[in-house]
């Protein structure tokens, strides 16, 4: 079974990539976010005909908006409206069981920016993201207490890595490298309950980014990425991973998003 999870940055705009990406690496379960997309607009046709019997989503006009795409029956979809924003930013699902591979929860979020300046005191978009990950801890405390393999994917919007940027010394108090969120997000990726798919591929020594910023007219050259999407598994289904791709080829397609793919075979 192949997962991809991509901040597509609106489905609209990009669905001939999303189709690409779909025709080059055969997916069987999309987690897609940043798809600016109310449900009433989402193109639904178009990717049932392809195989996607199955799609849950929660989105809104011009902003936020996440989905998940499925090949895979889905048992039941999950809705949790963190910080009661209503700003779509999370959805997730259970799958049925499959030939090889019993029932997963798969979860696919999308977490706030978290603005400019890392100050929650004078900068209400960074408390937003703080507040909404202590709920995100909580969340999924609770959620893996049930005995199913379970999946975290999405674009988390902090690199936790000295390693997951182009800098360490550079960004280390810039938004989505700043210790307190660092330390937020290591505590709810507990290692000893949690495996971080990526860096369990990775070495530590390696860089890895998955974002790289539309300022850079020359993304490839500069290099100055950032590891800002994740998938992390549950211990349980550790031993049922294959393989991970970073796709970085999507970065250079027409019209790209800043972000690029990431699939992980179990």
């Amino acid at each position: 079974m192949k997962i991809v999870t991509w901040n597509i940055n609106s489905i609209r705009l990009r669905l001939p990539s999303l189709l690409n990406l779909i025709s080059t690496l055969n997916p069987d379960i999309i987690c897609l976010q940043e798809t600016k997309c109310p449900d009433d607009k989402f193109p639904y046709d178009e990717l049932i005909k392809i195989g996607f019997q199955h799609i849950a989503i929660k989105g809104q006009p011009s902003y936020n908006g996440v989905a998940i795409l499925s090949k895979v029956k889905i048992k039941s979809i999950l809705h949790h409206d963190f910080c009661n924003k209503k700003d779509s930013r999370y959805i997730g699902i259970e799958t049925a069981k499959t030939k090889n591979i019993g029932p997963l929860i798969i979860h696919n979020f999308y977490v706030p920016a978290g603005g400019d300046e890392p100050n929650p005191e004078i900068n209400e978009k960074f408390q937003h993201k703080l507040l909404f990950l202590d709920e995100m801890k909580d969340y999924l405390s609770e959620s893996i207490k049930k005995p199913i393999g379970q999946i975290v994917t999405g674009d988390l919007n902090i690199a936790p890595h000295e390693n997951d940027v182009w800098s360490h010394k550079a960004l280390k108090n810039i938004i989505s490298h700043t210790e307190i969120e660092i330390n937020k997000l290591n505590t709810i990726c507990n290692p000893e309950k949690w495996c971080d798919a990526l860096r369990h591929e990775i070495l530590d020594s390696e860089k890895i980014y998955t974002w790289w910023s539309y300022r850079n007219k020359d993304w490839e050259k500069s290099n100055r990425g950032r590891r800002l999407d994740h998938i992390w598994i549950t211990k349980n289904i550790e031993e049922l991973k294959k393989d991970i791709l970073i796709y970085k080829n999507t970065r250079n397609w027409d019209r790209p998003s800043d972000h690029v793919p990431v699939m992980i075979t179990i």
